[in-house]
């Protein structure tokens, strides 16, 4: 990913809280037939390893799993994103001399892929994933609500996926590199958007308080 010095994102917390936030991943592989990828939910254990492990599960129909990945596989996170219009940048009534733009959070995380079968690690892994996706529920699902045979039947239809991050690359791209009064007129377009994202995205952009 190509990240500009103004748009790197290296802090720890915050590439860990897009992560969670993010629910839905790209996970990519590159093989001898060319890159697969796969939309699928993942979580980062930061109990283990130097940068934490990345776990989900594919569906076993799934080719991606029985094509050997030729170096690390890559994990994509997008966080809130945004189309900037220059109509709302101070800069165009000064020269004119804007184009429109994109502001997004991005998170790519690299490792060597492993995907397993065994029904316990299967379990856990789907469990734990619930369970991060239902706790802010009023009556959260639990795995185990279901019968325990329509579990294990279940469990033999999915493919287990763990990634042992060997690193990360964070990029924020927010505006940072338009001067203030171009912020402040973003910042102020994407707060009066429709959209829920649009206007997150406003409260993201570094504008002085």
């Amino acid at each position: 990913m190509y990240v500009p010095p103004a748009f790197k994102d290296d802090e720890v917390e915050s590439i860990r809280a897009t992560i969670c936030s993010a629910g839905l991943a790209n996970l990519v592989t590159a093989t001898a037939d060319g890159p697969i990828a796969t939309p699928l939910p993942l979580f980062l254990d930061e109990t283990e390893g130097e940068h934490g492990v990345l776990y989900g599960h594919l569906a076993k129909a799934n080719p991606q799993w029985r094509s050997a990945p030729t170096g690390e596989a890559l994990a994509i996170f997008m966080g809130p994103e945004a189309y900037v219009t220059p109509s709302w940048y101070a800069t165009k009534q000064q020269t004119g001399k804007v184009v429109p733009t994109w502001n997004y959070i991005a998170v790519h995380a690299y490792g060597p892929v492993e995907f397993f079968h065994e029904p316990e690690r299967l379990l856990e892994v789907v469990t734990r994933l619930t369970n991060i996706h239902e706790k802010s529920r009023a009556k959260p699902w639990a795995v185990s609500d279901a019968p325990t045979d329509f579990i294990a039947s279940q469990l033999r239809g999915i493919i287990g996926v763990r990634i042992p991050v060997t690193r990360f690359e964070g990029k924020r791209k927010m505006s940072q590199n338009r001067p203030e009064a171009d912020r402040i007129g973003v910042a102020t377009g994407l707060a009066a958007c429709e959209k829920p994202q649009d206007r997150e995205v406003a409260s993201l952009i570094p504008i002085p308080a």
